[in-house]
């Protein structure tokens, strides 16, 4: 999978009411990840209006201060039946 660029998440808005990151897209649009799909590894934001897509680069425990910022709690794992 190609990205158009990799962003670190200092440079992206956090929205706390919707808990979505976004970044300027060169179409006019923003590129946009929810905070939970990144707490649950995935690091590809996409822009809704074109195809281009970035990679988020984050550690795992910078995610703490948005949620903090969101008033929440990151996603409770889902129990797997074995």
């Amino acid at each position: 999978m190609s990205t158009y660029d990799q962003v670190e998440i200092e440079d992206m808005t956090f929205d706390p009411d919707t808990q979505i990151f976004t970044y300027p897209c060169p179409c006019g649009d923003k590129f946009q990840i929810y905070i939970d799909d990144l707490y649950d590894g995935e690091d590809i934001a996409v822009c809704p209006s074109c195809s281009l897509m970035i990679q988020v680069i984050f550690e795992q425990e910078d995610l703490q201060e948005y949620y903090e910022e969101a008033g929440s709690q990151p996603p409770a794992p889902v129990p797997v039946a074995a």
